[in-house]
């Protein structure tokens, strides 16, 4: 009788430890995202070569260190079908509150609509950058056609 009493026990005891974990995970918030709201679409009449196909786009601030490294980047990409700008905060405050910039660099790579098919907040090599827009001019180009896609679309 003392040992089933004991096992008793000892079987209430787990079970109410496993229902404290389970209710704990269950709980717990899930660990914050720093995430910076993006355009959807720009006004390719308020940018640069509004008859490009592709506009390579770069928010960026004279006081942010990580856009000294993304201005030449964007640069690298302009050609016939690619319009690139970078919109400095100081100059263009209108443009970033316009487009509600919160977070600086941002990158986006818009079509002739103007929709924004990709973009990065925060400073993105060289490589990806240029995977991703010739992902976007010529699908299947890049062994990672999901570079700069917003992962909830």
């Amino acid at each position: 009788m003392l040992i089933r009493l004991v096992v008793a026990v000892v079987l209430v005891v787990a079970a109410v430890v496993v229902a404290a974990v389970l209710e704990r995970r269950r709980t717990t918030e899930p660990p914050t995202r720093d995430q910076y709201p993006v355009p959807r679409q720009l006004d390719r009449s308020e940018f640069p070569r509004p008859d490009a196909p592709w506009l390579v786009a770069l928010f960026s601030s004279t006081t942010c260190d990580s856009c000294l490294t993304m201005a030449p980047k964007v640069r690298a990409l302009e050609s016939h079908d690619v319009a690139t700008c970078d919109i400095e905060f100081h100059e263009h405050r209108d443009a970033h509150e316009r487009y509600e910039i919160s977070g600086i660099p941002t990158t986006v790579v818009a079509d002739a609509d103007g929709v924004v098919r990709a973009a990065w907040v925060g400073s993105v090599t060289a490589t990806d950058l240029w995977a991703a827009v010739a992902e976007l001019r010529h699908p299947g180009s890049s062994p990672e056609p999901e570079l700069g896609r917003d992962p909830l679309n």
